[in-house]
């Protein structure tokens, strides 16, 4: 088949125009054709008012090779990549002579690998911290509504991890040269997701998709031989070392059970900070890495589409608007967008008792009346002094300062955008009416942040008028606090064969490892270290002469 980029068309075009472009384009009679897919749709939409769409296509004709030769020159066009996932090994341990591996985390990195060691045949055991999905969801629903905090039972902790309470945003910047997001894609599909995610430019579910999808991922790692286990939480890692050689062995869980194991997927995500510090206290590699801090920020919705779609706004194809935004302050910190939710809500994150989180919240219909998006902005481990988990705590000082702002019942403080830029307390709302739940207390957020964040902050909300037309509104709404943008801590693993740097059978995954940042990316990422499993294991049989 051949790969045939950029081809342009009108916003509404019809199916024949397609077909008719593809023929001009090659340069070949209808009957030459034999069939197309769309692999990618994208938008164009600088001029707002001639929105045009731009398609990627596997093409089928009846001489591809000839097409090729004849035009060489095209330099969109060549022949379609293959994209079909294969199993790096089958049918390892088969004997059970080897432990089962394990994996720590049902968010998605830890779900994706799950999923491909038992479609492997490694039957892998799944230990999550949390509650199935639903009952996730009604802890996390009671919180919003009755402010009572679970602490294993919230948007950070339970079946499908702190993605399945967001957007649902399946598109990464990630390199990906074997096309392993279409894997995680195409196993969404499968599981439920709508079949426009294998070839919109900026695929999303939405939150209540995502519970079902998860369910049936769920349910196809037990039929395949997998055990999944909810609330277990692992508090202690057994760890022998042995001619200056650290190995893995086994994993202690809070009910006392000790598991014999020699290979564990640590897909823990960014805020499982009690396993971090016990990670830490066995002498597992861990560094500081930088991360972001800052506020959700709310305009209407349909603000957002006019700025972005002039005329076209509200288009059945373009939907809801997002918007993209960086600004480099003049003090040296970049102050950018960050997890952009159209048509959403904003959230009640926390994890911890007496501590305010925020984060974005949409369904796949991006309906409701408000736009949300978190800015913030980027510090390093210098801006934390004391060592690897120093990052850990200065989260957690901002967060219980939230709360102390917010009132102390897990409201979040908030400020209108102007008033904060001008350097006063808000008294009341404007026409921008906030989303978060349990409810928002109006105040001055600038007692919260650092110095420099408050000062990059004031000097980016202007600057981003000149991106988004309307952006710097006087009433558009600030809550208080975003600080889980990613994790603080790096824990480091070999580039060969994934395994933690200085502790073997040890094979840290996903964002709170360091090595993701969203629901595609964890996923590509949980794919590649049950590979690397999976051929660990291999080669451990072919030692023992299986």
């Amino acid at each position: 088949m051949l790969r045939l980029n950029e081809l342009k068309l009108p916003l509404d075009h019809t199916e024949p125009e397609l077909t008719a472009a593809i023929l001009a384009r090659l340069d070949i009679p209808a009957e030459m054709l034999k069939s197309f897919t769309v692999y990618k749709r994208s938008y164009d939409a600088r001029k707002k008012s001639a929105i045009v769409l731009i398609y990627a296509l596997d093409v089928e004709t009846a001489d591809d090779a000839g097409i090729l030769q004849r035009r060489k020159h095209d330099a969109h066009l060549a022949p379609s990549p293959e994209m079909e996932y294969r199993y790096v090994a089958q049918n390892v341990n088969a004997a059970g002579t080897q432990p089962r591996p394990v994996v720590i985390g049902m968010g998605p990195c830890g779900l994706f690998a799950a999923l491909i060691l038992a479609q492997m045949g490694l039957k892998p055991i799944l230990l999550e911290r949390g509650k199935t999905v639903r009952e996730r969801t009604k802890d996390t629903f009671g919180f919003w509504r009755k402010r009572e905090l679970n602490p294993e039972s919230n948007v950070q902790f339970g079946e499908g991890g702190a993605g399945t309470f967001s957007d649902g945003k399946l598109y990464s910047q990630i390199k990906d040269p074997k096309h392993l997001g279409r894997k995680v894609l195409t196993e969404f599909v499968k599981a439920g997701a709508p079949e426009e995610i294998m070839y919109v430019s900026k695929p999303h579910i939405g939150t209540f998709r995502l519970v079902k999808m998860v369910e049936n991922m769920r349910e196809e790692i037990v039929t395949l031989g997998g055990e999944i286990r909810f609330e277990q939480r692992v508090t202690d890692f057994n760890i022998e070392e042995k001619d200056g050689i650290r190995q893995l062995r086994g994993l202690r869980l809070a009910s006392g059970e000790e598991l014999v194991t020699n290979h564990v997927v640590l897909a823990i995500g960014h805020s499982a900070r009690d396993t971090f510090h016990t990670l830490y206290e066995r002498g597992v590699y861990v560094e500081a890495k930088p991360f972001s801090i800052g506020f959700r920020v709310e305009h209407p919705q349909s603000m957002i589409d006019t700025c972005r779609f002039g005329p076209n706004a509200g288009h059945p194809i373009l939907g809801a608007a997002d918007y993209k935004l960086v600004h480099h302050a003049k003090n040296g910190r970049a102050v950018y967008s960050f997890c952009m939710c159209p048509g959403g809500t904003v959230v009640a994150a926390a994890s911890e008792p007496g501590r305010v989180v925020t984060n974005g919240m949409s369904q796949y219909s991006r309906a409701e009346r408000n736009a949300n998006s978190a800015i913030v902005v980027s510090i390093s481990p210098s801006d934390y002094p004391g060592g690897p988990l120093a990052g850990i705590e200065f989260q957690r000082r901002l967060e219980e300062k939230a709360f102390e702002l917010g009132g102390s019942d897990y409201s979040a403080p908030g400020q209108l955008m102007g008033d904060f830029v001008a350097g006063k307390p808000s008294a009341e709302f404007g026409a921008v009416v906030p989303s978060y739940k349990p409810g928002i207390k109006l105040t001055d957020l600038a007692t919260i942040l650092p110095d420099y964040a408050v000062e990059a902050l004031r000097e980016a909300f202007p600057a981003f008028d000149k991106q988004v037309r309307g952006y710097f509104r006087h009433d558009a709404v600030l809550t208080g606090l975003e600080t889980r943008t990613s994790s603080p801590i790096r824990i480091k693993r070999n580039d060969d064969d994934l395994q933690s740097l200085n502790t073997r059978g040890l094979f840290p995954a996903g964002e709170g490892a360091g090595y993701a940042g969203g629901i595609l990316s964890a996923g590509v990422d949980g794919i590649k270290v049950a590979e690397a499993v999976a051929l660990s294991m291999a080669a451990a049989d072919r030692a023992a002469g299986k």
